[in-house]
């Protein structure tokens, strides 16, 4: 028989959680005071007060709501540009962005902040501009239109084009093309530098190895001599290797460990090869980094189908002694890495602690054939918080929450015999949505068969208060 595989749909990562989806706009920002080789002050304020600022000193607070709103995006662009690609600090700066107009946007110290223009950025601070179907913020450059032309936005071309009743989005998109959207309610974050405090090393897995071995595969397009990585999230032999070639092309000690000078090279040279700091750059693709990350788990996690991993990663200790039972956190940390490349190693796979596709597979089909073969009566699941994917008539093995909702009805048939127990064969048919609809009617829930959040928990609890009367085992 061969393996069920599991859905995209239970694997689904939101796009805040990819790794080269992460824009968040931070707490404060570090402003060079002069051009970035000028001996000048660096001053850190408050994210927010800098785009009021620099809003203050670029626009007028005269000017229409709308040109002002498609101006202070442009401003809120540029910024979370230089943050997200690390543009300075890539470079060995130890700011984040200039105060100088040749190179950034103005920004001028202690000024005074216009209310009319305050008042607008608090309610856009957090957005920024992107391209449809790009992550990327938009290096969004724009100029007078009077004294200086450039190919962004001109400011005072935006005056009239709000004049004429265009909106902040319609002004954008004259400028910057009709594949202009605007990416809202980013997420806040303290950091912005990407590095992940620890030299990367074989043998490491996680979010950090994902994105360095992403940039350097990208990387090898323009320098054939390093030679592709497959991007995994585990740093493997090949990893290293690959490493060790990029150092010695960009003249890095050839150590095969990635510390923060390899580090924020790397960084340099993806930047730059994609140009993701200009206007027109190759850009992030969302579908793309989607397609690379759908079916990876790694360390720091929290998303759905966690829980699962640590459930069954549970019920297959019970087969094998060297695989120790997890706690069912539904957070993927240090603990859950260890219990994957444990199993992995009995299962004969690549011991990286990265749950890809075939692991989970792999898993789903031992803790398969351990509960189809276990009576229930033996079975003690742990409570399963619902992740939220409706189960209905018809769906198939691949969603694995059918084969516990299974378990749980056959257990609860003992004290509703109105239950004809079902097969458990993860297969949602028309006995396991007779059951369902019998309990709905018991608990007063409307009678459909179908499973969701309110459903899912009735017999969840209604199970493990069941469990909870049963005698312990062994007495």
């Amino acid at each position: 028989m061969s393996i069920p595989s599991i859905p995209d749909i239970d694997v689904y990562i939101p796009p805040s959680e990819l790794p080269h989806t992460i824009v968040p706009f931070p707490l404060y920002i570090t402003v060079h005071l002069g051009a970035p080789d000028e001996e000048a002050m660096n001053v850190t304020v408050p994210y927010l007060d800098y785009i009021k600022n620099v809003a203050s000193s670029e626009l007028y607070p005269t000017w229409p709501e709308e040109a002002l709103r498609a101006n202070i995006h442009a401003i809120t662009s540029i910024a979370m540009n230089r943050i997200f690609t690390e543009w300075y600090r890539g470079r060995g700066y130890d700011f984040d962005i200039t105060n100088t107009t040749q190179y950034d946007q103005a920004y001028v110290h202690e000024r005074g902040i216009f209310d009319s223009i305050s008042q607008i950025a608090n309610e856009v601070f957090d957005e920024y501009i992107t391209r449809e179907g790009r992550i990327e913020p938009l290096f969004a450059t724009f100029c007078d239109g009077r004294i200086s032309q450039c190919n962004g936005m001109y400011q005072w071309g935006s005056v009239d084009l709000a004049n004429q009743g265009y909106s902040a989005l319609e002004i954008l998109k004259y400028y910057y093309g009709d594949d202009i959207v605007i990416v809202e309610n980013t997420a806040m974050g303290g950091v912005t530098e990407t590095y992940p405090g620890e030299p990367l090393e074989l043998g490491d897995s996680g979010i950090s190895v994902f994105r360095m071995q992403y940039s350097l595969s990208r990387i090898s397009d323009n320098f054939p001599l390093i030679p592709r990585v497959e991007i995994t999230g585990y740093f493997d032999e090949s990893t290293e290797n690959a490493v060790r070639v990029f150092q010695n092309v960009f003249n890095l000690p050839v150590t095969g460990v990635v510390d923060s000078d390899t580090w924020y090279r790397i960084r340099y040279i993806y930047i730059a090869v994609t140009s993701l700091s200009q206007l027109v750059s190759e850009g992030l693709s969302y579908e793309e980094l989607q397609r690379l990350y759908a079916s990876i788990i790694l360390e720091g996690g929290d998303r759905p189908i966690v829980p699962y991993i640590q459930y069954f990663l549970n019920v297959v200790s019970q087969r094998y002694n060297s695989l120790n039972p997890i706690e069912v956190s539904g957070f993927f940390g240090p603990e859950t890495t260890a219990a994957v490349r444990e199993f992995q190693i009995l299962m004969g796979l690549n011991p990286t602690g990265v749950v890809d596709q075939e692991t989970l597979n792999y898993l789903y089909w031992n803790a398969y054939s351990i509960l189809t073969a276990t009576p229930v009566e033996e079975i003690r699941l742990p409570l399963l918080p619902d992740p939220g994917v409706v189960l209905a008539e018809g769906m198939g093995s691949e969603y694995p929450r059918i084969l516990i909702l299974q378990i749980m009805l056959n257990t609860l048939s003992a004290i509703h015999p109105e239950i004809i127990p079902v097969e458990i064969d993860g297969i949602y048919g028309p006995d396991t949505a007779a059951a369902v609809i019998f309990l709905q009617s018991l608990y007063g829930l409307p009678a459909t068969g179908v499973v969701d959040e309110e459903t899912w928990n009735i017999i969840s609890e209604a199970y493990q208060s069941y469990l909870v009367e049963l005698p312990d085992e062994g007495t």
